[in-house]
């Protein structure tokens, strides 16, 4: 695996750097309900490459977060990510900060 997955959290905003998926998530996705406390935003400008399993993380993050009574946005969204939020037509679901 030569590409991993990092984030960071600052002021309410989570960065997420590297690659998101299937073989890299389990670590967020194990730390995810301690990650999202604070979060509002989360920042995907950073990620080289996303599949449907890290998108599916993503819809997971904003549904954790709209329990905790909270709109997540995104930030920072790819041609490509957005082309894969396109054909799952999740475009309501990962709104965008742009």
């Amino acid at each position: 695996m030569s590409e991993q997955l990092s984030w960071q959290s600052e002021a309410g905003r989570l960065q997420l750097a590297g690659v998101l998926e299937r073989e890299t998530l389990l670590t967020l996705w194990e730390k995810r309900f301690d990650v999202m406390k604070q979060i509002d935003t989360i920042d995907v400008s950073a990620l080289s490459r996303v599949d449907s399993a890290g998108l599916a993380l993503l819809v997971h993050l904003r549904q954790i977060a709209q329990q905790q009574g909270k709109t997540l946005r995104f930030s920072g969204i790819t041609d490509k990510l957005s082309s894969l939020i396109a054909l799952y037509n999740l475009q309501q679901i990962i709104l965008s900060d742009i």
